[in-house]
């Protein structure tokens, strides 16, 4: 009797009860409500990673490893960055718009930071950078402040942002794989899943 209650205990899914799949893109007006409210609390240090989180298209892991180095050129914020993936072990290049760069040189003057410190320090004096845990804590922070689900949304809906709406804008495929530093075009497809949103566009336009 009791192995067979923990037998069935064991055998449950580590994900029972929660949304998986494929997390959601921001919209524009959602991008522009995080940003406001962080803009306005003078979070410098959140407002800055979440800026370049939407520029860089990077994965959390990348993302909370940079260094300042990764994004300046001597004194000055780099309009452009390479990263080299973790998980790809390949290079991948971003944008830094001016708005992240002027967050950028925030963070970096408020806390006096030399070019090999981490880009983005922890606030645990057990961590030399913010982890990729905390940093998905503070992106459901993010969502659930502007009143969306904090269980639906994760640090990939950042990471989409910027490559969906630039294919939405462009339709250009290869682009996007590129920006995304994906090495598969079909990577890119499932990834975005422009299949069935470019479906549901044509299946609206036509009338029966």
């Amino acid at each position: 009797m009791t192995y067979s209650l923990l037998f069935k205990v064991n055998n449950e899914p580590w994900n029972k009860g929660m949304i998986v799949g494929p997390k959601p893109p921001l919209k524009l007006k959602e991008v522009w409500s995080i940003r406001i409210r962080l803009q306005i609390s003078g979070d410098v240090r959140n407002l800055a990673l979440f800026n370049l989180a939407i520029d860089s298209k990077l994965r959390a892991c990348d993302l909370v490893g940079l260094r300042v180095c990764d994004v300046t050129q001597g004194y000055k914020v780099a309009r452009r960055a390479t990263v080299m993936q973790r998980k790809t072990k390949r290079p991948v290049q971003f944008e830094i718009s001016d708005q992240t760069r002027d967050a950028i040189r925030n963070l970096i003057t408020k806390f006096k930071l030399t070019p090999n410190q981490f880009l983005f320090p922890s606030r645990l004096n057990s961590s030399p950078h913010l982890s990729t845990r905390q940093y998905a804590k503070i992106v459901k922070e993010w969502v659930a402040d502007i009143g969306l689900d904090p269980y639906v949304y994760g640090t990939h809906s950042l990471r989409r942002t910027k490559a969906t709406l630039i294919y939405r804008r462009t339709k250009n495929l290869r682009a996007v794989q590129l920006l995304l530093g994906h090495t598969k075009l079909e990577s890119t497809v499932r990834y975005l899943g422009i299949e069935l949103d470019d479906a549901l566009e044509i299946a609206e336009q036509t009338e029966v």
